[in-house]
């Protein structure tokens, strides 16, 4: 698969082949710039591939109608989207039908009832244009309230913890890790914390696909997933 930008002069994705085997975890990871996002917009159709093909159950995906794609896709991003509307509003996005026991558990589910019961006017607050009432985190657990609501068979995680302090990833983390079971899960992400325990690890560089395996057998391979890992360690500990 490849792919370029309509102002691009090069290619952001060059000869990517790979598959996410139904029910397992995927990482995706690399340099900033590598392509990662960009894979998880041409899953959604935000784009079409310039060149291969993308298959869900060996159908390609230009052949779904674009709510028959999505319906079957969760996606939760470092940039959540929230309309003028109220908290119950945003999160029924995701299934307009959902009873207001399903609404509940998703909140809890995403580590949201506490702040929700903490507002005066609960799921009725109005979030502002763009969720500007809202700290980013809690943009990000409506995101994740979401993707729990929808119940959907495909999971993207593109930095969903990127904007959570250490305290809100810790109550998210064990109810991502219930969402992701059972599910197909592309994870996008640099945290060593949200990528270790994944099936298999991708590692894009420069839009190719230079390294592929387990954390384990990547690291004995002191090859660029380990320099990124001994990178970020660094990062941390300075």
């Amino acid at each position: 698969m490849g792919f370029r930008y309509t102002s691009a002069s090069r290619l952001t994705l060059d000869g990517l082949t790979f598959s996410l085997p139904s029910g397992t975890t995927t990482a995706l990871v690399g340099a900033s710039g590598a392509g990662k996002s960009t894979v998880a917009s041409l899953l959604l159709r935000f784009w079409d591939a310039s060149t291969g093909t993308i298959r869900i159950g060996g159908t390609d995906i230009r052949q779904l109608e674009l709510d028959d794609l999505r319906e079957h896709v969760a996606l939760v991003t470092q940039d959540t989207y929230l309309f003028n509307d109220t908290l119950a509003a945003n999160i029924r996005l995701a299934r307009p039908d959902a009873s207001e026991a399903e609404v509940n558990h998703a909140l809890a589910s995403a580590a949201l009832s506490g702040f929700v019961a903490s507002l005066p006017q609960g799921l009725d607050t109005l979030v502002g244009e763009r969720g500007t009432q809202l700290s980013g985190g809690q943009r990000q657990r409506i995101a994740i309230a979401r993707a729990f609501l929808k119940n959907a068979p495909i999971l993207i995680l593109d930095e969903a913890t990127s904007h959570l302090d250490s305290l809100s990833e810790m109550q998210v983390r064990d109810a991502l890790a219930l969402l992701m079971r059972k599910r197909t899960t592309l994870i996008i992400a640099h945290r060593l914390s949200t990528i270790r325990d994944a099936d298999q690890i991708l590692v894009l560089d420069d839009g190719k696909l230079i390294e592929q395996g387990t954390h384990e057998t990547l690291l004995s391979r002191y090859g660029a997933y380990a320099r990124l890992i001994q990178h970020q360690e660094q990062g941390i500990s300075n």
